[in-house]
């Protein structure tokens, strides 16, 4: 057997980026259709009726049946027993099922029929006689969420398959900043799609192509992947103890007990819960709070929240290289937790309403959301082994979809509280509510910091040795 046989496929740069870049477009069209419609909420109260409870329920519905039917956490074990192929390709035609419901709702149902009698009460939101377009519109949107969620998990374990050994964080952080493409560009183009092109069907249906293209990259990747399995398999053989490591990495159920006694997995759970709960659920409303509160016209006013994906476009990378290179990973989550607190703090300033002081703003939040992605998930190899991996990722997903469901859902509400008769909502409230979420994650990060240097993950030492 030659030496090119017996290196496994993944050690070869460019295969191994090859697959990266298939599955991070993957992920870009998926982030693009979860946004299509953050800037559509004033077209969908004029167009469809949709009231401020309506629009914060839909946004919410993404992480439904994520959280309250556990599909996120049964998908973690699916992927580690069944496989990153069966996974991915169950994720990419759950996501266009999905999407495909959502525009049938907005498309070819009634803007005027309700569900009369129709009550729901959560708490955090009350919906009471919806349209009909919100409920099916919210039911498409959480289908598609139990295969956008579960392929983010899928993936993550496929570039730690890949890459671990060699640039983890900075292919990890490169995949964030594909996916954070697919959001700015749903930012920057759903409206203009939609008001020159038929309304909101359009942008839905564009993004609808575009998880076609997504299942086809993937169905390409199976395929590298296949090839990998081989030549992994082709060292075991040719390595008696690399096989009986294979046996050994096989996952069993007993394993999650593992993951729910380690107590640094936890502090990560939390504060991706804490840390996302103040970004994405932000993003949902920050088109209306461009227009309410800072005067910008509702042309423009998603383009400023867009400058936020861009910026991480560019950030996560670099701030991925830099944990590769140098450590201090818990450092750099520490730093991007105090940049999203001081970054809301600034936004609920009622004074501080120039258009200027918003793309400031913006751009902060951009380095904070760089920040730490691009060294909390590399940090999650360093404490889960890899045959936990889907388990564990899928586990954080789950949390993170408690807040990416009820947040918005919460958020919602508090808006129609305090939203004036002429439609003008204070966002205060709400500012003070997503700076709350940053000072969580503060804290978090912090004891997180303290566990390191206690269990001695390695979270601080560099990635390539």
């Amino acid at each position: 057997m030659n030496q090119i046989a017996k290196a496994k496929l993944s050690d070869h740069a460019a295969t191994r980026w090859l697959a990266l870049i298939i599955v991070s477009a993957t992920m870009m069209f998926a982030y693009f259709f979860t946004d299509v419609m953050s800037p559509l909420e004033a077209m969908l109260s004029e167009s469809l009726g949709w009231n401020g409870n309506e629009y914060g329920f839909f946004s919410g519905a993404y992480g439904l049946i994520n959280v309250f039917l556990l599909m996120l956490f049964f998908g973690g074990i699916i992927l580690d027993r069944m496989g990153i192929r069966f996974t991915g390709m169950l994720s990419c035609i759950l996501m266009l099922i999905g999407a495909v419901i959502k525009w049938y709702a907005v498309t070819c149902v009634d803007p005027t029929s309700v569900v009369e009698g129709f009550h729901l009460d959560l708490l955090i939101v009350q919906i009471d006689t919806p349209h009909t377009s919100n409920l099916l519109a919210a039911l498409g949107f959480s289908i598609f969420g139990v295969g956008a969620e579960t392929a983010g998990i899928t993936v993550s374990k496929v570039i730690t398959k890949w890459f671990t050994g060699h640039e983890l964080a900075l292919a990890m952080g490169l995949q964030v900043a594909t996916a954070r493409f697919g959001t700015a560009a749903a930012l920057f183009f759903s409206l203009p799609i939609a008001q020159r092109w038929g309304g909101v069907p359009s942008s839905i249906a564009l993004g609808c192509v575009l998880l076609c293209i997504a299942l086809v990259a993937y169905i390409v990747y199976c395929i590298m992947d296949k090839k990998l399995d081989e030549s992994i398999r082709i060292c075991a053989v040719n390595d008696s103890k690399g096989a009986a490591e294979e046996e050994d990495e096989k996952f069993h159920l007993s394993d999650l007990g593992a993951i729910f006694s380690n107590p640094g997995f936890w502090i990560i759970c939390l504060l991706c819960l804490m840390f996302y709960g103040g970004v994405f659920p932000f993003l949902k409303f920050a088109t209306k709070l461009m227009i309410d509160k800072y005067g910008v016209s509702a042309e423009w006013a998603g383009s400023i929240p867009g400058m936020l994906p861009f910026g991480t476009i560019i950030l996560t990378p670099v701030f991925g290289g830099i944990y590769d290179r140098k450590g201090h990973g818990v450092v750099l989550m520490i730093l991007g937790s105090v940049l999203l607190t001081l970054v809301h703090i600034l936004f609920a300033i009622p004074m501080l309403n120039g258009w200027w002081m918003a793309i400031a703003c913006m751009i902060l939040l951009g380095i904070a959301f760089s920040l730490v992605p691009s060294a909390m998930w590399p940090s999650v190899p360093k404490i889960i082994p890899m045959k936990q991996l889907g388990s564990a990722f899928a586990i954080i997903f789950f949390i993170q979809n408690i807040g990416l469901s009820l947040i918005p859902m919460g958020i919602g509400r508090v808006n129609q509280m305090n939203t004036s008769a002429d439609g003008v909502t204070d966002y205060t409230h709400t500012m003070l509510i997503f700076a709350f979420f940053g000072l969580i994650s503060i804290l978090l990060a912090l004891e997180l910091l303290h566990l390191d240097k206690k269990k001695h993950y390695g979270l601080e030492e560099k990635n390539c040795k």
